[in-house]
Formats: C-alpha cells, sequence, structure tokens
C-alpha cells in the first residue's frame, strides 16, 4: 500500500492542470496523519502558496482558535488538507477540471488518513466530498454518513470573517458536533429539528470510544 508520503511526493511534482504553471508551492496537507479528525478546505490563498501550508492567514487564525476552544486541540492533533493543492489565480473558485486533477490526491488522503470524522470547510469541499450541488448553508447543521466516518460540513473561515458573530457562532456548533462524534457522547450534540434531528438519528449509531480515546481528534 502507498504511504502518505509517497503520495505527497507524487503530488508536489504534479502538472495534471493549469494551476501548477501559477504555483509556488504545492499546499499538500498538514498535520498528524493518524488523526481521528480531518478538516478539507477549498484550496491554497496567497499566504498558503508562498508558506506550503494551509490555512496560515486570518482565515487560519481564526480556525485555529476556534479548533482550541471547542475542541482542545491545535492543528499538530488533526490534519487539514484542501480539495485542491495548488493556488487558484486570483484566489477565484477553483475549477471543475481542476477539482477532478486533484481528487486522486484527496482520496488518497482519506483513505490512508482514515479519519473518524471529517470536517468541510466551505461549499467546495462539501459538495466534493458529499457529491451534492447544495450549497453550505444548506447542509450545515448535520452529520452525514461518510464511508466508515462521519462528515460535519461547516462554514470556511473566511466567510465567518465576513460573517460575523453569527456565522462563527454557528461554526462552533459544528465543531462541537464534530467533538460528540468524535468522542462518542451523543447527549453532546447540538438539538434541533429537521435536518438537526435526522442527525442526530444517524448519530445514536456511533459507538461509545471514549475509553480509549484521549483529546478530540487525536488517536492514542
Amino acid at each position: 500500500m502507498e504511504s502518505l508520503a509517497e503520495v505527497r511526493a507524487e503530488a508536489l511534482a504534479c502538472t495534471r492542470c493549469g494551476l501548477a504553471g501559477g504555483r509556488t508551492q504545492v499546499v499538500f496537507g498538514v498535520g498528524n496523519p493518524g488523526a481521528d479528525l480531518l478538516l478539507v478546505g477549498e484550496g491554497p490563498g496567497r499566504e498558503e502558496d508562498l508558506r506550503g501550508e494551509p490555512f496560515v492567514g486570518r482565515s487560519g487564525k481564526l480556525l485555529d482558535t476556534l479548533l482550541h476552544q471547542e475542541l482542545g486541540i491545535d492543528r499538530t492533533s488533526c490534519y487539514i488538507a484542501n480539495v485542491v493543492k495548488c493556488r487558484p489565480p486570483g484566489n477565484r473558485d477553483p475549477r471543475p477540471d481542476e477539482i477532478d486533477a486533484c481528487r486522486p490526491y484527496l482520496d488518497a488522503q482519506v483513505r490512508l488518513i482514515a479519519p473518524r470524522v471529517v470536517v468541510t470547510l466551505g461549499n467546495f469541499a462539501a459538495r466534493t466530498l458529499l457529491g451534492t450541488t447544495d450549497g453550505i448553508r444548506r447542509l450545515r447543521g448535520a452529520a452525514y454518513p461518510f464511508g466508515t466516518a462521519h462528515l460535519v460540513p461547516t462554514y470556511h473561515p473566511a466567510a465567518a470573517l465576513r460573517g460575523g458573530a453569527e456565522v462563527v457562532a454557528e461554526m462552533r456548533a459544528d465543531l462541537v458536533r464534530a467533538k460528540a462524534l468524535l468522542i462518542g457522547r451523543r447527549s453532546e450534540l447540538p438539538a434541533g429539528g429537521g435536518v438537526l434531528a435526522a442527525a442526530a438519528r444517524r448519530d445514536e449509531q456511533v459507538p461509545d470510544g471514549t475509553a480509549a480515546r484521549g483529546p478530540a481528534g487525536q488517536r492514542r
């Protein structure tokens, strides 16, 4: 079986789409390759392209704060990746052909890390992994079966910075849902009707694993 290091080496030399021509460096991912929690964003911005690490600008600072406050972890205890590994020009949205070209790398990351919970950050990550055209406002507030894991969609931190306190509060609630799934405490899932109630019914199938777990997002 290929290793994450081998997939990363292949990605660093990738020329499958036009984004390769404008990148400073490939932003493959960062964190613990054995993590229970995988976060997936859209694609690198200017700062990420320069530093080779996802979420290092203002959005990254907000994400780090929310991970610490809501899950009690930092980015070394989870794994952070993006749908596309090279920066789209002018921070535009990634195109379908670019997403398709990069999809094997993301699929390999999911397979090799084998997280218990995947948190998608923004529209493109949620739509790509759930195979839907629904937007994040419709998708968030629920947990979805994702192979042997659960997927929790939430906003991109940049949207939270633009949207203010209400969006940040909803993002916090989504991370609380992810934490509850990680530690197997169904009683901690945010209450609600509609899609929230449906998600809670799905979450009842999550086995209790608190005795075998360390901090949320980290395997012992």
